[in-house]
């Protein structure tokens, strides 16, 4: 008996580390918006771990997830399609309104303010992750859970 429990006391903090991912995502969500168009989803990914990177998106509301990022080129604001995005050891990393950001392409189903649904993001060493976005109003710089604002490049408070 006393063979097992040592043998169990060894393995115990070895399968705690294996079930924990250094990657947290968190402040999910989403703006209101019409099937057939397309959506955006807004987060923050916090890695206590070594180097990942974060390599693609998907959900079963959008044909097609990918990475986006606005840019100002010469006065013009375009987007342009960004392939990965590297997430730092204990550094936080944001996706949010005129900045970096997941597009969803040709939404299956309209997202009103107050819905939620899935997505899924995949790391290069963390695997797959999925969130629940939670959708507010359409034109929202906010997360709708909570009450601060989130700061806006380039616009005035």
């Amino acid at each position: 008996m006393s063979r097992f429990l040592a043998t169990v006391l060894i393995l115990l903090p070895a399968m705690a580390l294996a079930g924990s991912n250094p990657i947290k995502v968190d402040q999910v969500w989403s703006r209101a918006a019409i099937a057939g168009h397309e959506g955006v989803v807004y987060l923050s990914i916090t890695n206590s771990g070594p180097t990942d990177t974060l390599t693609g998106a998907s959900t079963p509301i959008a044909a097609m997830a990918g990475l986006h990022q606005t840019i100002n080129d010469n006065g013009v604001m375009k987007m342009r399609s960004v392939p990965s995005m590297p997430i730092e050891p204990g550094r936080t990393v944001t996706l949010a309104p005129q900045g970096t950001h997941i597009m969803l392409m040709d939404l299956k189903q309209s997202l009103a303010e107050g819905d939620s649904f899935p997505i899924t993001l995949t790391f290069e060493k963390a695997g797959t992750i999925t969130a629940e976005a939670k959708v507010a109003k359409a034109g929202a710089t906010v997360a709708p859970m909570s009450g601060m604002s989130m700061p806006v490049p380039g616009r005035k408070p």
